[in-house]
């Protein structure tokens, strides 16, 4: 089988990861375009002892570098204890593994090489990292109520407070002006026809906050051709998926405020 036929299906999602890795579109792309030519060059070292999606996220890992990406948060500036220092490129990478992309503790040890107990132990501690110092206000733009109410409801578990709830373009601009939000989450389909990527573009002219779209069809905005969304959550969403997302999209800001106001 070809290389395109054994990975092209997962390349979509492959890149949702890597830009909630790199906290950047561009970033992100980057590194799956690396691993691609890797794999182009040297096709004899695929393994066929893992699934297709398994082993192309593994090989995105051999050429994936925290450091040169300039996403090792733990190393930025002195130890202050912040979960800046707390969550390293290795504790985002467990959580994100098996909380976004879905993989058990087993497949995330193959892709990150490392025992599923080390896995494990990454998770608890970005989960607790997470709950404990990363809260905010959060808007949340969705047209569905039941949607709308399960978001609701997982971000006030988390610690955060929810500023409102918009269920179209006209509506959500005008309760960010209203409540001025630290984070949107947000459909991309609205009641009355609008987009949510519009809304959000009206929106991040005012505002400088992380973004994080909800979609039914995330390889939709994940070709890669085009400026797209960093973060995507996939319908239908767990829990443990908008909490991993929610944390990764936090960081990234407060880490760029932090290097702002140095």
């Amino acid at each position: 089988m070809s290389v395109a036929a054994n990975f092209g299906p997962f390349l979509p999602y492959l890149r949702r990861y890597a830009r909630a890795l790199t906290g950047s579109q561009k970033s992100g792309d980057s590194f799956v375009r690396a691993a691609l030519e890797a794999v182009l060059a040297a096709p004899d070292q695929i393994s066929a002892d893992h699934a297709p999606r398994v082993e192309l996220y593994r090989i995105f890992h051999a050429v994936w570098s925290p450091t040169a990406a300039g996403t090792d948060l733990s190393q930025t500036g002195e130890s202050d204890g912040s979960v800046l220092q707390t969550l390293s490129a290795g504790t985002r990478e467990a959580l994100l593994l098996t909380a976004v992309e879905g993989f058990s503790l087993d497949e995330a040890s193959v892709i990150l090489g490392k025992t599923p107990e080390e896995v494990d132990g990454e998770i608890t501690a970005a989960r607790k990292a997470i709950m404990e110092e990363l809260r905010c206000a959060v808007m949340i733009i969705e047209d569905e109520s039941i949607i709308a109410m399960h978001i609701q409801s997982l971000v006030e578990d988390l610690g955060h407070r929810v500023t409102g709830i918009a269920t179209t373009r006209t509506e959500a601009v005008a309760l960010a002006r209203r409540t001025t939000p630290d984070l949107i989450l947000a459909d991309i389909r609205l009641a009355d026809g609008s987009s949510g990527i519009d809304a959000v573009k009206d929106l991040l002219v005012d505002f400088d906050v992380p973004v994080i779209f909800i979609t039914a069809y995330p390889e939709r905005l994940l070709t890669g051709e085009r400026p797209e969304p960093t973060y995507l959550v996939t319908k239908p969403f767990l829990p443990e998926t908008v909490t991993a997302t929610i944390g990764q999209a936090l960081l990234f800001h407060r880490e760029r405020a932090t290097r702002s106001a140095a």
